[in-house]
C-alpha cells in the first residue's frame, strides 16, 4: 500500500492506496508547533483505527503548503513504518507542465489536483479546491496549468463574519431554509452558502468567456460536496483529487 499525505493549513489528509484504490482517508489537525515525535504518535493512533501496521507501507509521498512541517512529518513517517516519502517540488515528475510566471511559487496541492484532474478526467478542465482557500485552476488542452485564482474559503469568511463584528455570533456551517435569512445565524449561513455558491458559478462564466469556450468543472475538497450543489453549473465532485494526484505523481517516480 501506498501512503499520500496532504499537509494543509488547517488539516493533514491521510490517503492510503492499493493499486489504483484509495482504500481509506484520515485527518489530524495541522499543528506546526507539534515535533515530530508528537506526530508520529498522532499518525500511528489514528491509522491504526484503520487497521494499518507498521509494515502496512511500501512507499510514501507528501504535499504541503506548510513547509516548517516537513521535516517533522518525513521523520514521522520514517519512524513508524521506516519509509523515506517523496516530497512533491522541484525534481519530481508529474507529467504536466506549468504556464506561469514563477512556477516554483505553484502550491504543492495544486499541482497534485490538476494532475488527477488531466490523467482521470481529461483536459482542458476547471478545478475548484475548496480548502482554507478556495482555488479555482485552469488547465489547457495540451493537459498544462495555466493559472489559478485564490479566493478567502468559506470557513475563511464564516468567522471573519463573527470575529469582525460585534454582535455577530458564531455560527455552524448548515443549510438555511431560505436565501432570505429570518434569524441571524441563518442570515450568516445564506450569505456564506450561497454567497459562495455563486460567487463560483460567476468566475466559471468569466473563465469560459476568457479561455473561448466551456471547460468541465471539477470540485474537490473537504467544503466541496457542501457548496458545489447549490452552484447553477454542472460540477463533477471528487472530494479526493489531491490526494489521487499524489499517487499518480508517486507512480511516475517509481
Amino acid at each position: 500500500m501506498i501512503l499520500a499525505i496532504d499537509i494543509g493549513n488547517t488539516n493533514i489528509t491521510f490517503g492510503g492506496f492499493s493499486g489504483e484504490k484509495l482504500e481509506f482517508v484520515a485527518r489530524i489537525a495541522t499543528d506546526a508547533s507539534k515535533t515530530s515525535d508528537e506526530y508520529a504518535s498522532k499518525i500511528f493512533n489514528t491509522l491504526s483505527l484503520y487497521n494499518i501496521g507498521r509494515s502496512t507501507f511500501k512507499g510514501a509521498i507528501i504535499s504541503s503548503v506548510v513547509p516548517p512541517l516537513n521535516k517533522a512529518v518525513k521523520a514521522a513517517v520514517k519512524f513508524i513504518y521506516g519509509i523515506d516519502a517523496l516530497t512533491v517540488g522541484p525534481g519530481i515528475k508529474t507529467g504536466i507542465n506549468i504556464h506561469c510566471d514563477n512556477p516554483a511559487s505553484v502550491g504543492t496541492d495544486l499541482i497534485c489536483a490538476c494532475v488527477a484532474a488531466h490523467y482521470l478526467y481529461g483536459s482542458p478542465s476547471l478545478i475548484i479546491d475548496m480548502g482554507t482557500a478556495t482555488k479555482i485552476m485552469v488547465m489547457d488542452d495540451k493537459g498544462a496549468f495555466n493559472g489559478v485564482s485564490i479566493i478567502p474559503g468559506v470557513l475563511m469568511g464564516l468567522k471573519a463574519l463573527s470575529e469582525g463584528t460585534a454582535q455577530l455570533p458564531q455560527v455552524s456551517l448548515e443549510v438555511p431554509k431560505s436565501v432570505i435569512g429570518k434569524n441571524t445565524a441563518d442570515c450568516m449561513r445564506s450569505g456564506v452558502l450561497f454567497g459562495n455558491a455563486a460567487l463560483i458559478d460567476g468566475m466559471i462564466d468569466r473563465i469560459n468567456a476568457e479561455v473561448g469556450k466551456e471547460l468541465p468543472v471539477y470540485a474537490t475538497g473537504g467544503l466541496a460536496s457542501t457548496v458545489v450543489c447549490h452552484c447553477r453549473h454542472e460540477i463533477t465532485v471528487d472530494e479526493s483529487m489531491v490526494l489521487k494526484g499524489l499517487h499518480i505523481i508517486y507512480c511516475k517516480n517509481n
